[in-house]
């Protein structure tokens, strides 16, 4: 699934953004963090396929500087106003993730979690990396979101190897490197499993470095599923065959998954 991010500075550039990344990607992500005073009811009530909402610290390279509970206050909104999806940081602590749970479960909403850590300075050792993993996983979210700075290309090795471990686990992930030298690691992540793949809008447009842009994400996908698949093809005889056991929903549209667990949603 590719995901384009908005990051409007303005409610109505974001209005305009959003309506042009519905109609490149599966997912749209909502950088509400860079926005002065989003208008929340107007730009969920916009969404024409599934939103993703986020509102990321400073810390984690976001714009967000106010208070913590105002910041994760914003996202039970726009989880009440209807998002498919919120994005919130391990870091924001167990009080505040379960509050923003409780209230999602409480209002009867399907929004789902995804629980990130971005380490934005380089890639830590696999030992620190489980570490990372397991710290967003013990909240129970339906995604886990590991993502590193890559500083060597053997970086992306290691954060890669989050994705099999994960899927063998039952939990879904969304797994990759930032950075020029990272590149690599966002073309391979799908390939390997993880759930959502991020994409800017146009040149210009990202919102973390080494990000391409959507028709360059689909163009390279695109390659590669014909490598592999007319790869294997040759092999068996019996035509192409998934990267992973079956396949899930999220939000509506097909996403790749482990066997064995109902879905993401849970």
């Amino acid at each position: 699934m590719i995901c384009v991010p908005v990051m409007a500075e303005t409610n109505r550039m974001a209005l305009r953004m959003m309506a042009r990344s519905f109609a490149l990607a599966d997912m749209v992500e909502l950088r509400i963090d860079r926005m002065g005073a989003p208008d929340l009811p107007a730009l969920v009530g916009a969404r024409k396929g599934i939103l993703l909402v986020t509102n990321r610290r400073k810390k984690e390279g976001g714009f967000f500087a106010g208070p913590e509970k105002d910041r994760v206050s914003l996202l039970a909104e726009a989880a009440r106003l209807g998002a498919d999806w919120v994005d919130v940081e391990a870091s924001t602590g167990r009080r505040l993730i379960s509050d923003l749970a409780a209230k999602i479960s409480g209002q009867g909403q399907t929004t789902k979690m995804i629980v990130s850590h971005h380490e934005l300075r380089g890639t830590p050792s696999w030992r620190t990396l489980r570490r990372r993993y397991e710290a967003c996983r013990a909240f129970g979210a339906q995604v886990v979101k590991i993502v590193t700075y890559a500083e060597a290309v053997e970086d992306n090795l290691r954060v890669l190897q989050l994705i099999p471990r994960s899927l063998a686990e039952g939990q879904a992930i969304v797994a990759f490197c930032m950075g020029p030298q990272g590149r690599i690691s966002r073309i391979l992540a799908p390939v390997l499993g993880s759930c959502i793949s991020y994409a800017s809008l146009r040149k210009g447009a990202e919102s973390a470095p080494g990000q391409p842009t959507v028709s360059e994400m689909r163009r390279t996908l695109q390659c590669l599923k014909a490598v592999v698949g007319g790869s294997q093809e040759s092999e068996t005889g019996k035509g192409p065959r998934p990267s992973s056991r079956s396949v899930g929903s999220l939000g509506g549209r097909r996403i790749r998954r482990p066997g064995k667990i109902g879905g993401i949603s849970r």
